[in-house]
């Protein structure tokens, strides 16, 4: 598991740009499909038919995409003005590497010297007053390497530290991406379609398209969530604790989850020996609304990886809690086959 989380988390897929990640994700999953295809929107839908036939009744889907960067133009020095392609937190980025364009072109978010902007002390700059330094000499030079409207990804070499945690840019979601791709390599108990779907960070696009062309009855949200068990942070608003278990969601800011499914998940956790949790705080949110709010409506569940700073170039989860939610959802699939 951790191994392919790893070699995932190293593809990029800035939202809108899916490619290498789509490409590579529909690589490792060909060989098991019954069907595979891509929609116009980029989603990646692979079909897998298990030993009892329930059709396109049972769905699961993670989002490829990761937050990054757009270039928006580019400066008569040389460098490159730009905007967040999902939420990240400006207080993050400055200094961090990144590659932009179809060339990989590498450069540094980069903002204005301390000693030029004193009376700024301390404050979060504005993002027009952060760039890409690529190196380049004036405007000339860098248009000969990017062009506006490019998008750039972070960089953050993968590795696991401490007490079993691991490290990398865009484990949200390719730990859900990863857990399909695990499940799709066994023998199903039940038909699953699996999607890999688009531009999740800038408000879940992908899965309105995939929702409407599937047409599932039942779906199950693989996905990460914010932890904040951080020095300073009062207990009501930690939400949830990174090693403590994957989260089983009963409502977030997008989606109040279907009550008897998050009950089956929580049962099938204590029955099984696997620690879980659930939000303590509520916030955010994911494909599960898209998917709830389709057609007639669709049954959702929700199983997330609790993961610390989200849409950073790098961010922290627990490698025991990847492996959890692997389990988790093999036995939710199990349970679903007997009530499909």
């Amino acid at each position: 598991m951790l191994d392919l989380v790893r070699e995932l988390c190293q593809m990029d897929g800035v939202s809108g740009h899916e490619d290498a990640i789509r490409a590579r994700i529909r690589e490792l999953a060909a060989p098991y499909a019954d069907s595979i295809r891509s929609d116009p929107i980029g989603n990646l839908i692979v079909f897998r038919k298990g030993r009892r036939s329930t059709g396109n009744r049972f769905l699961m889907a993670a989002h490829m995409d990761e937050v990054g960067i757009y270039i928006s133009s580019i400066t008569d020095d040389g460098f490159l003005r730009f905007v967040f392609a999902g939420g990240v937190d400006r207080r993050v980025v400055i200094g961090r590497q990144v590659l932009v364009g179809p060339n990989r072109v590498p450069g540094v978010v980069g903002i204005s010297a301390v000693h030029l902007a004193k009376e700024k002390k301390g404050k979060v700059p504005p993002l027009e007053e952060l760039y890409v330094d690529i190196g380049a000499g004036g405007r000339e030079e860098a248009e000969k390497l990017v062009s506006v409207g490019d998008c750039g990804s972070f960089v953050c070499h993968p590795e696991v530290f401490g007490n079993g945690f691991f490290k990398a840019k865009a484990i949200d979601d390719r730990v859900g991406c990863a857990v399909m791709l695990k499940l799709l390599q066994e023998d199903l108990p039940l038909d699953v379609t699996f999607v890999f779907t688009v531009q999740e960070e800038i408000g879940t696009r992908g899965a309105l398209g995939a929702a409407f062309s599937v047409a599932p009855e039942v779906a199950l949200i693989l996905e990460t969530t914010t932890p904040a068990g951080f020095p300073g942070v009062p207990d009501h608003r930690k939400v949830c604790t990174c090693g403590a278990g994957p989260v089983i969601s009963y409502m977030d800011g997008g989606t109040i989850y279907d009550r008897p499914l998050f009950e089956e998940m929580r049962d099938l956790a204590e029955a099984h020996g696997i620690p879980w949790q659930t939000k303590e705080y509520i916030a955010g949110g994911n494909d599960s609304r898209a998917f709830q709010c389709s057609r007639a409506g669709v049954r959702v569940a929700a199983l997330s990886a609790p993961v610390r700073y989200l849409h950073s170039p790098a961010s922290v989860g627990s490698v025991a809690d990847f492996e959890n939610m692997l389990r988790l959802a093999r036995l939710f699939l199990d349970a679903m086959a007997e009530k499909l």
